[in-house]
């Protein structure tokens, strides 16, 4: 391949530019109130995932690797380097299937934006409130364009789309962050690119999954920091016929629409496309549970009243929760639409207490969960990626009674949004279990006003235990 092939780039060059010129004046209000809460809810999920299992495994034994002073790990008082403050902090954000996710673009953003961005604040003092919200846009636009570009297929086929798009949004953030030019911005995307990694498989138990954003944070933040110093990556990293990105990820030359990675730069805010959670599942669970949950408004019934439950949905949702559930850990049972069926139906909630160890093979769930049937329509797939959430829900109570429902999309979701107090108030419930009140109050302050923020590292130190 010639030179001038393998450096013709206009979508990576567009991106870079877009990321290196975006302004916070040219931010519309909306963007920034709607990213405000978002960053706050992300790092609420974050503060409460210190705690958990699986980031405590990753700062004890990264703790006893690394001890540089650099940066927080979130609910904590540890410090370390800048790209394992970046893993540890993005596992964290993931770390309990509370965070957010971009439906079309198949992305929970602020787990890849966030540790990165943040990590930045500190080791490069003096950014202010509106640099950072300016940083922030530029991440959260990047990685859902990559995904509505690939559609809906990169996940059928196995890839994990946190750790392999999210590459590119933690190095756009990164990157605006630096205030790298457009030429480094374009070697930050094609050093993260090339890290993109990461198997669905994980989903079948493995506490990896969890570790997806936090390493996807830290490929865009080492693309960001290295491209600064000089090293060079792949420069037609999404364009490249042979090796690139979009070819390879989708095994064809075909199969994804590059002419999404740069629709509507500058009027249309993919941004206002992410959508928040409410349950501690992962989105795919969320349509289901909102049209039981919308069912039982209308006639109250509990789990013993239920015969049975058919979900129709999506290959993709199919794909993606509806096997057959089988005890494999928290994980597994997260990810799992049969087992949050039942967890609804006997608990009427699925929040952080209705996910516990001990319940992962509770005998109730178990039978309950095997009334669930989730089923394949046609017609849902075929609409596209935009409404892969959606479902038609049957419920068969045990006295002949037949209800229905359809979902197109989650409490919360992107056209119907949470309110400001609904954010508040999960995000205090969250960060509140492992952070004393006044502290998360005054995080709570510094993120909603962030335009006014002197300094951004504030963030980090809010976000420490002191």
């Amino acid at each position: 391949m010639s030179h001038e092939a393998s450096s013709n780039n206009p979508y990576t060059r567009s991106i870079a530019e877009f990321v290196s010129g975006l302004r916070y004046e040219a931010i519309p209000p909306a963007v920034l109130a709607r990213i405000k809460l978002l960053m706050l809810d992300a790092l609420g999920c974050a503060i409460y995932g210190a705690d958990l299992e699986w980031s405590r495994i990753l700062q004890r034994r990264l703790g006893e690797l690394d001890t540089t002073q650099a940066c927080a790990v979130w609910g904590t008082r540890q410090k370390l380097s800048a790209p394992h403050a970046a893993l540890v902090n993005g596992t964290q954000v993931q770390g309990f299937e509370l965070d957010d996710v971009h439906r079309q673009g198949v992305l929970h953003v602020g787990a890849v934006v966030l540790p990165a961005l943040i990590a930045v604040t500190e080791i490069r003092p003096g950014m202010n409130g509106r640099e950072f919200l300016a940083a922030a846009v530029a991440g959260y636009e990047i990685g859902p364009r990559v995904g509505i570009c690939m559609g809906p297929e990169h996940i059928a086929q196995g890839w994990h789309s946190g750790a392999t798009l999210g590459v590119f949004s933690a190095a756009a953030g990164a990157a605006r962050g630096l205030h790298l030019d457009p030429g480094k911005t374009v070697h930050a995307l094609g050093i993260a690119g090339t890290q993109a990694a990461g198997l669905m498989a994980a989903q079948y138990g493995a506490m990896v999954k969890r570790m997806h954003a936090g390493r996807s944070s830290q490929s865009g933040l080492y693309g960001a920091l290295l491209a600064d110093a000089g090293f060079t990556g792949i420069v037609n990293v999404l364009e490249s016929e042979y090796g690139g990105f979009c070819t390879t990820f989708s095994r064809s030359s075909d199969r994804f629409r590059l002419d999404e990675l740069t629709a509507g730069f500058g009027a249309v805010w993919q941004t206002m496309g992410v959508a928040l959670k409410f349950y501690a599942c992962v989105g795919s669970n969320h349509t289901t549970l909102d049209a039981i949950r919308l069912m039982q408004q209308e006639r109250a019934f509990g789990a013993d009243d239920v015969a049975s439950v058919i979900v129709h949905g999506s290959q993709v949702t199919m794909d993606h929760v509806g096997w057959q559930y089988v005890p494999q850990g928290l994980t597994s049972a997260q990810l799992n639409l049969p087992y949050c069926v039942a967890t609804w139906l006997l608990e009427g909630d699925c929040f952080v207490d209705q996910f516990t160890e001990d319940k992962v093979a509770d005998p109730a769930r178990m039978k309950h969960a095997g009334k669930v049937q989730v089923r394949h329509d046609a017609e849902i797939t075929a609409k596209g990626s935009k409404f892969r959430h959606m479902v038609r829900v049957e419920v068969h109570l045990v006295d002949g009674t037949k209800m229905e429902r359809t979902v197109e999309a989650g409490r919360g979701n992107e056209n119907n949004f949470a309110t400001e107090a609904e954010v508040v108030e999960k995000f205090e419930k969250l960060a509140t279990h492992v952070l004393p009140r006044p502290q998360v109050e005054r995080l709570r302050d510094s993120m909603l006003g962030l335009e006014g923020l002197k300094d951004a590292a504030q963030i980090a130190r809010l976000l420490a235990k002191t």
